[in-house]
């Protein structure tokens, strides 16, 4: 096998990378997707197992630290280098199976498989994962979006990676001169499959209505410090909400059949005594009808919850709904048994953030909302099962206020959106300062509040029960595209190293040794 140069090779690689990155918010150009994955697939092509591996590397270093580059003044840059390391690994990974899948027929199938198998696998793992960067999350705002009610979040990113790689097939038969109408129809046919949903989408029936006021009560001070004044943050929500209660007796605004609160809308345990306990009450009291409360809630010596609590104004407290995955080194440390650091941000985390498991959804007001707080949207594992349950509306808690200044509250209103398209509901999200909104079962921004403002929005939202195809298919086709991989990499691998015990330079034949004469008869030996 001819092996290519390899610095062009990284070079198409930082390109492919950087396409990738500007697919999504902020610059949201998502056309260039497709020329991003295929960048990768030229990158690595042609090349062994090792360099191939490198090349993806490159790929996923220039795109991870690229898209989560707002972790960097957010978070922490130590956070972001680490994670971005992590999360790039995994285009290397990739990268390593390249040679092998190569291999095999119809190669671009059988990459967009492993491709979304490697997706699958770093959104939830080590430590949960990080699902940030999935291509199908830059689909929103594109005739390709609509198809995720049919094939979900992975099949979505199946058919775009799909895209992408024949894409690349179709310019290596432009480059070599071949025939390039099968490359051309397979790309034609993707393309199509990815479309048709925009002409046909599926649209879910609704079975009655209900009202929410979603309140974005801002955080004083900065604005990106939730603690800096919790109590104010809680007394900017209990405001909002006692001014909304005026407005309704006056009759401004309709009255709503519940209200809907961001996550840490109260940084302390709400159960306690105290301003927080009396705030939450002031304002149930007020409104007249149950508050859904973002809450830190205490959890024993060790723990604490993160917490959507559906506070009525006869009963009190109900129903809760906990935090399903925990951003690790950020509310929680791994194996804090074995490293227990003391040092930096690591310290202020005395305590882990309890994950939870619910997949009921809340009954609210005589509705099932199915919950989800803040990184929770982006994950495959917390609001389908709820709408399998039953969950009639669909609602996001966040706290976005350590983001505000960045892009990533953008990057997370998309994903919110496409979660919308996903389940065919209705979804409301309230955030501490940016960004809420109320979302259509198509996507569409109904309402808004500006990010670093006291709003509230108040909107009457269908309600379904019926489920879209993505719902019912449910995890199955990520389980499909893993065995697809396995089976190809398998297949892959019996061919690459066959084809390596055989293809290598060509080994000059010897001249053959020149055959002895046989003796003539003048010199035959006289008998």
């Amino acid at each position: 096998m001819e092996r290519r140069p390899l610095i062009p090779a990284v070079g198409l690689g930082v390109v492919g990378g950087v396409l990738l990155t500007a697919s999504y918010e902020p610059v949201a150009l998502p056309w260039l997707l497709p020329l991003g994955v295929a960048c990768y697939a030229l990158a690595t092509r042609g090349h062994g197992v090792r360099r191939a591996g490198l090349v993806g590397l490159v790929f996923g270093v220039v795109f991870y630290f690229s898209h989560i580059v707002w972790m960097k003044d957010s978070v922490g840059p130590d956070a972001w280098v680490a994670l971005s390391t992590v999360e790039a690994l995994f285009y290397g990974l990739l990268g390593l199976a390249v040679p092998l899948l190569r291999r095999l027929p119809a190669w671009p199938l059988w990459l967009a498989a492993a491709w979304t198998t490697m997706e699958t696998v770093r959104s939830g793992w080590p430590f949960s994962g990080m699902p940030w960067g999935r291509i199908a999350f830059a689909a929103i705002d594109t005739p390709a979006a609509p198809a995720v009610a049919y094939v979900g979040m992975t099949g979505l990113s199946f058919l775009l990676a799909l895209s992408g790689f024949c894409l690349a097939r179709f310019a290596e038969a432009v480059l070599a001169r071949e025939r390039r109408r099968g490359s051309a129809a397979a790309a034609v046919g993707v393309l199509a499959v990815l479309v048709t949903p925009a002409v046909l989408p599926y649209d879910v029936p609704e079975t009655g209505s209900t009202t929410v006021a979603v309140v974005q009560g801002d955080v004083p001070g900065p604005g990106n410090d939730i603690l800096w004044d919790h109590l104010g943050v809680t007394r900017n929500h209990v405001d909002a909400t006692v001014r909304l209660a005026a407005d309704v007796d006056a009759g401004r605004v309709p009255r709503p059949d519940f209200v809907l609160w961001p996550e840490n809308s109260t940084a302390v345990d709400p159960f306690e005594p105290g301003e927080v306990n009396t705030g939450i009450r002031e304002a149930v009291a007020a409104v007249q009808v149950p508050v859904m409360v973002g809450a830190i809630v205490d959890g024993g010596p060790k723990y604490v919850l993160n917490q959507g609590i559906v506070w009525d104004p006869r009963t009190g407290p109900g129903d809760r709904y906990t935090k399903h995955h925990p951003v690790p080194y950020g509310e929680y440390i791994p194996f804090r048994d074995i490293w227990n650091p003391t040092f930096g941000q690591l310290a202020l985390i005395t305590r882990d953030m309890k994950s939870g498991t619910r997949t009921e959804p809340l009954r609210v007001a005589g509705v099932r909302v199915s919950d989800a707080i803040c990184f929770d949207v982006a994950y495959d594992d917390v609001m389908p099962p709820q709408v399998r349950a039953g969950a009639e509306l669909l609602t996001v808690q966040t706290s976005n206020a350590s983001f505000i200044f960045t892009h990533q509250i953008e990057q997370q209103f998309a994903i919110t959106r496409l979660r919308a398209i996903e389940a065919g509901r209705w979804l409301t999200v309230a955030s501490t300062n940016g960004q809420s909104g109320v979302i259509a079962p198509d996507g569409s921004v109904v309402a808004s509040a500006k990010p670093r403002t006291t709003s509230v929005l108040v909107e009457r939202v269908g309600l379904s029960t019926a489920l879209t195809p993505a719902m019912r298919l449910g995890a199955w086709p990520a389980r499909m595209f893993t065995l697809l991989t396995l089976a190809a990499l398998v297949a892959g691998a019996v061919t690459y190293r066959r084809r390596r015990q055989f293809d290598g330079p060509a080994q000059e034949t010897p001249a053959a040794e020149p055959t002895e004469l046989s003796p003539t008869p003048s010199e035959a030996p006289v008998v």
